[in-house]
Protein backbone atom coordinates (compact mmCIF):
# COMPACT_ATOMS: atom_id res chain seq x y z
CA UNK A 1 0.00 0.00 0.00
CA UNK A 2 3.07 2.07 0.56
CA UNK A 3 3.60 2.38 -3.62
CA UNK A 4 6.25 4.23 -4.63
CA UNK A 5 5.88 7.92 -3.81
CA UNK A 6 6.88 8.93 -0.46
CA UNK A 7 4.19 11.50 1.39
CA UNK A 8 5.66 11.61 4.64
CA UNK A 9 6.93 15.17 4.38
CA UNK A 10 3.44 16.13 2.99
CA UNK A 11 1.96 14.04 5.91
CA UNK A 12 3.74 15.66 9.09
CA UNK A 13 2.71 19.11 7.68
CA UNK A 14 -0.32 20.55 10.19
CA UNK A 15 -3.08 19.41 8.24
CA UNK A 16 -6.28 21.76 7.97
CA UNK A 17 -9.56 20.49 8.96
CA UNK A 18 -10.98 17.91 6.79
CA UNK A 19 -13.78 18.92 4.29
CA UNK A 20 -15.68 15.96 5.56
CA UNK A 21 -15.86 14.09 8.58
CA UNK A 22 -17.69 10.76 9.49
CA UNK A 23 -20.91 10.97 10.22
CA UNK A 24 -21.31 8.19 12.27
CA UNK A 25 -18.57 5.71 14.39
CA UNK A 26 -20.06 2.35 13.26
CA UNK A 27 -21.08 1.03 9.39
CA UNK A 28 -19.82 2.73 6.34
CA UNK A 29 -18.77 6.47 7.18
CA UNK A 30 -20.22 9.33 5.55
CA UNK A 31 -18.89 12.74 4.61
CA UNK A 32 -19.75 15.81 3.18
CA UNK A 33 -18.03 17.75 0.33
CA UNK A 34 -18.08 21.03 -1.46
CA UNK A 35 -17.38 18.84 -5.00
CA UNK A 36 -16.43 14.79 -5.71
CA UNK A 37 -13.99 17.19 -7.93
CA UNK A 38 -11.54 19.54 -6.21
CA UNK A 39 -8.43 21.55 -6.79
CA UNK A 40 -5.81 20.88 -4.45
CA UNK A 41 -3.02 22.67 -3.13
CA UNK A 42 0.39 22.23 -0.69
CA UNK A 43 -1.39 24.12 1.69
CA UNK A 44 -4.65 22.08 1.27
CA UNK A 45 -3.45 18.44 0.74
CA UNK A 46 -4.05 17.56 4.43
CA UNK A 47 -7.61 17.67 4.36
CA UNK A 48 -7.67 14.84 0.82
CA UNK A 49 -5.05 13.14 2.69
CA UNK A 50 -7.40 13.11 5.87
CA UNK A 51 -10.15 12.43 3.51
CA UNK A 52 -8.82 9.66 1.92
CA UNK A 53 -9.49 7.26 5.04
CA UNK A 54 -13.26 7.72 4.54
CA UNK A 55 -13.28 7.31 0.96
CA UNK A 56 -10.53 6.89 -1.93
CA UNK A 57 -9.08 9.73 -3.29
CA UNK A 58 -7.81 9.82 -6.68
CA UNK A 59 -5.04 12.49 -7.30
CA UNK A 60 -4.74 14.05 -10.96
CA UNK A 61 -1.60 15.58 -11.54
CA UNK A 62 -1.54 18.10 -14.21
CA UNK A 63 -0.24 21.22 -15.90
CA UNK A 64 -1.73 23.85 -17.97
CA UNK A 65 0.61 23.54 -20.55
CA UNK A 66 0.53 19.78 -20.78
CA UNK A 67 -1.91 18.13 -23.74
CA UNK A 68 -2.03 14.72 -22.60
CA UNK A 69 -3.34 15.99 -19.23
CA UNK A 70 -6.21 17.94 -21.09
CA UNK A 71 -7.55 14.87 -23.09
CA UNK A 72 -7.03 12.27 -19.90
CA UNK A 73 -8.88 14.99 -16.77
CA UNK A 74 -12.35 15.02 -18.51
CA UNK A 75 -12.34 11.34 -18.60
CA UNK A 76 -11.03 10.95 -14.65
CA UNK A 77 -14.08 13.27 -13.75
CA UNK A 78 -16.32 11.81 -16.03
CA UNK A 79 -16.01 8.34 -14.27
CA UNK A 80 -15.48 9.97 -10.78
CA UNK A 81 -18.55 11.43 -11.03
CA UNK A 82 -20.27 8.54 -12.43
CA UNK A 83 -19.36 6.79 -8.88
CA UNK A 84 -21.49 8.87 -7.07
CA UNK A 85 -19.05 9.63 -4.28
CA UNK A 86 -17.27 6.24 -4.11
CA UNK A 87 -14.14 8.37 -5.23
CA UNK A 88 -13.11 11.77 -5.11
CA UNK A 89 -10.60 13.34 -7.67
CA UNK A 90 -8.42 15.78 -6.34
CA UNK A 91 -6.49 17.55 -9.05
CA UNK A 92 -3.05 19.02 -8.25
CA UNK A 93 -1.61 21.75 -10.63
CA UNK A 94 1.79 20.67 -10.11
CA UNK A 95 3.37 23.86 -11.66
CA UNK A 96 1.90 25.77 -9.00
CA UNK A 97 2.46 23.27 -6.23
CA UNK A 98 5.88 22.08 -6.38
CA UNK A 99 5.72 20.86 -2.91
CA UNK A 100 3.13 18.19 -3.71
CA UNK A 101 4.97 17.54 -7.63
CA UNK A 102 8.25 16.69 -5.02
CA UNK A 103 6.06 14.71 -2.81
CA UNK A 104 5.06 12.66 -5.79
CA UNK A 105 7.55 12.59 -7.56
CA UNK A 106 6.40 13.50 -10.92
CA UNK A 107 8.72 13.53 -13.48
CA UNK A 108 6.16 12.95 -16.42
CA UNK A 109 2.31 13.95 -16.32
CA UNK A 110 -0.16 13.03 -16.49
CA UNK A 111 0.22 11.14 -13.43
CA UNK A 112 -2.57 9.80 -11.19
CA UNK A 113 -1.93 8.44 -7.91
CA UNK A 114 -4.68 7.03 -5.54
CA UNK A 115 -4.84 7.92 -1.18
CA UNK A 116 -6.37 5.17 -0.06
CA UNK A 117 -6.41 5.23 4.39
CA UNK A 118 -3.45 8.14 4.12
CA UNK A 119 -1.65 5.70 1.89
CA UNK A 120 -0.18 6.40 -1.53
CA UNK A 121 -1.22 4.38 -4.09
CA UNK A 122 0.01 4.66 -7.54
CA UNK A 123 -2.22 3.96 -10.75
CA UNK A 124 -0.64 5.10 -13.79
CA UNK A 125 0.88 7.87 -16.00
CA UNK A 126 0.19 9.21 -19.09
CA UNK A 127 -2.92 9.23 -21.22
CA UNK A 128 -5.32 6.36 -21.08
CA UNK A 129 -8.62 5.34 -23.00
CA UNK A 130 -11.59 5.38 -20.56
CA UNK A 131 -12.31 1.76 -20.47
CA UNK A 132 -8.68 1.54 -18.74
CA UNK A 133 -9.50 4.30 -16.25
CA UNK A 134 -12.63 2.37 -15.28
CA UNK A 135 -10.95 -1.06 -14.87
CA UNK A 136 -8.08 0.90 -12.34
CA UNK A 137 -11.30 2.24 -10.36
CA UNK A 138 -13.05 -0.71 -9.95
CA UNK A 139 -9.44 -2.58 -8.36
CA UNK A 140 -8.99 1.30 -6.81
CA UNK A 141 -12.11 0.26 -4.53
CA UNK A 142 -11.50 -3.41 -4.63
CA UNK A 143 -8.18 -2.25 -2.66
CA UNK A 144 -9.68 0.63 -0.56
CA UNK A 145 -12.77 -2.14 0.50
CA UNK A 146 -9.58 -4.80 1.83
CA UNK A 147 -8.17 -1.96 3.39
CA UNK A 148 -11.36 -1.25 5.51
CA UNK A 149 -11.96 1.92 3.47
CA UNK A 150 -15.92 1.87 2.43
CA UNK A 151 -17.33 5.10 3.21
CA UNK A 152 -19.06 7.58 0.81
CA UNK A 153 -19.61 11.00 0.34
CA UNK A 154 -21.99 13.47 -0.34
CA UNK A 155 -22.23 17.09 -2.25
CA UNK A 156 -22.90 19.82 0.42
CA UNK A 157 -24.80 16.90 2.63
CA UNK A 158 -26.41 15.76 -0.82
CA UNK A 159 -27.80 11.81 -1.19
CA UNK A 160 -24.55 10.52 -2.98
CA UNK A 161 -26.17 8.46 -5.44
CA UNK A 162 -27.30 11.84 -7.00
CA UNK A 163 -24.03 13.97 -6.32
CA UNK A 164 -22.97 13.70 -9.60
CA UNK A 165 -25.97 15.60 -11.43
CA UNK A 166 -24.94 18.29 -9.63
CA UNK A 167 -21.43 18.91 -11.37
CA UNK A 168 -23.16 17.54 -15.21
CA UNK A 169 -20.96 19.74 -17.59
CA UNK A 170 -22.86 21.15 -21.12
CA UNK A 171 -23.26 18.44 -23.36
CA UNK A 172 -20.32 18.64 -26.38
CA UNK A 173 -20.93 19.80 -29.93
CA UNK A 174 -21.22 16.83 -31.80
CA UNK A 175 -17.87 16.94 -33.67
CA UNK A 176 -15.75 17.25 -30.23
CA UNK A 177 -17.90 14.44 -28.57
CA UNK A 178 -16.81 12.27 -31.81
CA UNK A 179 -13.58 13.40 -31.25
CA UNK A 180 -13.45 12.48 -27.78
CA UNK A 181 -15.40 9.52 -28.63
CA UNK A 182 -12.46 8.44 -31.04
CA UNK A 183 -9.60 9.59 -28.39
CA UNK A 184 -11.07 6.96 -25.82
CA UNK A 185 -11.12 4.15 -28.65
CA UNK A 186 -7.59 4.86 -29.54
CA UNK A 187 -8.86 5.99 -32.55
CA UNK A 188 -7.05 8.85 -33.36
CA UNK A 189 -7.13 9.23 -37.28
CA UNK A 190 -10.50 9.45 -36.97
CA UNK A 191 -10.67 12.34 -33.83
CA UNK A 192 -7.85 14.55 -36.16
CA UNK A 193 -10.73 14.17 -38.89
CA UNK A 194 -13.20 15.21 -36.46
CA UNK A 195 -11.20 18.08 -35.57
CA UNK A 196 -10.25 19.27 -38.76
CA UNK A 197 -13.63 19.03 -39.80
CA UNK A 198 -14.79 21.30 -36.77
CA UNK A 199 -12.67 23.91 -38.07
CA UNK A 200 -13.74 23.76 -41.33
CA UNK A 201 -17.14 24.65 -40.08
CA UNK A 202 -15.90 27.50 -37.41
CA UNK A 203 -12.56 28.58 -37.96
CA UNK A 204 -12.81 30.57 -34.82
CA UNK A 205 -13.27 27.28 -32.80
CA UNK A 206 -10.20 27.35 -30.76
CA UNK A 207 -11.32 24.53 -28.86
CA UNK A 208 -11.05 22.07 -31.50
CA UNK A 209 -7.90 23.93 -32.53
CA UNK A 210 -5.70 23.12 -28.90
CA UNK A 211 -8.09 19.39 -29.69
CA UNK A 212 -6.20 19.00 -32.89
CA UNK A 213 -2.81 19.31 -32.04
CA UNK A 214 -3.17 17.10 -29.02
CA UNK A 215 -4.17 14.98 -30.62
CA UNK A 216 -2.33 14.60 -33.32
CA UNK A 217 0.38 14.50 -31.11
CA UNK A 218 -0.92 11.77 -29.19
CA UNK A 219 -1.06 9.87 -32.62
CA UNK A 220 2.50 10.65 -33.15
CA UNK A 221 4.02 9.57 -30.19
CA UNK A 222 1.78 6.32 -29.90
CA UNK A 223 3.98 4.83 -32.89
CA UNK A 224 7.14 5.53 -31.15
CA UNK A 225 9.83 3.43 -29.58
CA UNK A 226 11.33 5.84 -26.90
CA UNK A 227 14.57 4.29 -26.56
CA UNK A 228 15.23 3.64 -30.44
CA UNK A 229 13.76 7.18 -30.76
CA UNK A 230 15.98 8.57 -29.00
CA UNK A 231 18.89 6.71 -29.69
CA UNK A 232 18.28 7.90 -33.36
CA UNK A 233 18.67 11.40 -32.23
CA UNK A 234 21.43 10.93 -30.86
CA UNK A 235 23.61 9.30 -33.72
CA UNK A 236 22.49 12.05 -36.41
CA UNK A 237 21.97 15.68 -35.17
CA UNK A 238 20.53 16.74 -38.34
CA UNK A 239 18.18 13.73 -38.84
CA UNK A 240 14.68 16.16 -38.73
CA UNK A 241 12.46 13.52 -37.87
CA UNK A 242 14.77 11.82 -35.53
CA UNK A 243 14.67 15.22 -33.87
CA UNK A 244 11.01 15.57 -34.15
CA UNK A 245 10.39 12.71 -32.92
CA UNK A 246 12.31 12.97 -29.53
CA UNK A 247 10.49 16.76 -29.38
CA UNK A 248 7.15 14.80 -29.28
CA UNK A 249 8.13 12.81 -26.87
CA UNK A 250 9.40 15.26 -24.60
CA UNK A 251 6.37 17.49 -24.88
CA UNK A 252 4.24 14.66 -23.97
CA UNK A 253 6.28 13.54 -20.97
CA UNK A 254 6.18 17.08 -19.93
CA UNK A 255 9.76 18.11 -20.74
CA UNK A 256 8.73 21.33 -22.48
CA UNK A 257 12.00 23.77 -22.72
CA UNK A 258 14.09 20.57 -23.63
CA UNK A 259 11.94 20.09 -26.50
CA UNK A 260 11.88 23.28 -27.54
CA UNK A 261 15.77 23.85 -27.24
CA UNK A 262 16.34 20.38 -29.30
CA UNK A 263 14.37 22.40 -32.21
CA UNK A 264 15.72 25.02 -32.06
CA UNK A 265 19.40 23.94 -31.81
CA UNK A 266 18.20 22.29 -35.11
CA UNK A 267 16.83 25.18 -36.74
CA UNK A 268 20.18 27.33 -36.36
CA UNK A 269 22.13 24.49 -37.27
CA UNK A 270 20.12 23.81 -40.84
CA UNK A 271 20.66 25.62 -43.91
CA UNK A 272 18.63 28.13 -44.17
CA UNK A 273 16.21 26.90 -47.08
CA UNK A 274 16.05 23.67 -45.13
CA UNK A 275 14.14 25.44 -42.07
CA UNK A 276 10.99 25.28 -42.99
CA UNK A 277 9.86 22.30 -41.64
CA UNK A 278 11.57 22.83 -38.39
CA UNK A 279 9.57 26.55 -37.60
CA UNK A 280 6.26 25.27 -38.57
CA UNK A 281 6.91 22.31 -35.94
CA UNK A 282 7.83 24.55 -33.28
CA UNK A 283 4.99 26.97 -34.15
CA UNK A 284 2.41 24.08 -33.74
CA UNK A 285 4.52 22.80 -30.43
CA UNK A 286 3.86 26.33 -28.98
CA UNK A 287 0.09 26.74 -29.91
CA UNK A 288 -0.14 22.95 -28.16
CA UNK A 289 1.88 24.14 -25.09
CA UNK A 290 -0.26 27.61 -25.01
CA UNK A 291 1.11 31.15 -26.22
CA UNK A 292 0.86 32.89 -22.98
CA UNK A 293 3.23 30.00 -21.16
CA UNK A 294 6.47 31.74 -20.39
CA UNK A 295 9.09 28.66 -22.15
CA UNK A 296 6.93 29.44 -25.17
CA UNK A 297 7.59 33.12 -25.16
CA UNK A 298 10.98 32.41 -24.57
CA UNK A 299 11.55 29.82 -27.10
CA UNK A 300 9.44 32.77 -29.83
CA UNK A 301 12.07 35.50 -28.86
CA UNK A 302 14.97 32.77 -29.51
CA UNK A 303 13.24 31.64 -32.67
CA UNK A 304 12.95 35.12 -33.77
CA UNK A 305 16.84 35.93 -33.19
CA UNK A 306 17.88 33.49 -35.14
CA UNK A 307 15.13 34.04 -37.90
CA UNK A 308 16.70 38.04 -38.14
Amino acid sequence: MRGAVDLSALRNRPEAPAPGAPASAGGAPAASVPSLVLDVTDATFGQVLELSRTVPVVVDLWAEWCGPCKQLSPILEKVVLELGGRLVLAKVDVDANPQLAQGFRAQSIPMVVALVGGQPVPLFTGAVPEQQVREVFAQLLQVAAQNGVTGTVAVDGSDPATAETDDVEPALPPLHAEAYDAIEAGDYARAVSAYERALAENPRDEDARAGLGQVRLLARVQALDPQSARAAAAADPRDMDAQFAVADLDIAGGHVEDAFVRLLDLFADLPTDARGPVKDRLLELFALVGDADPRVLAARRSLASLLF
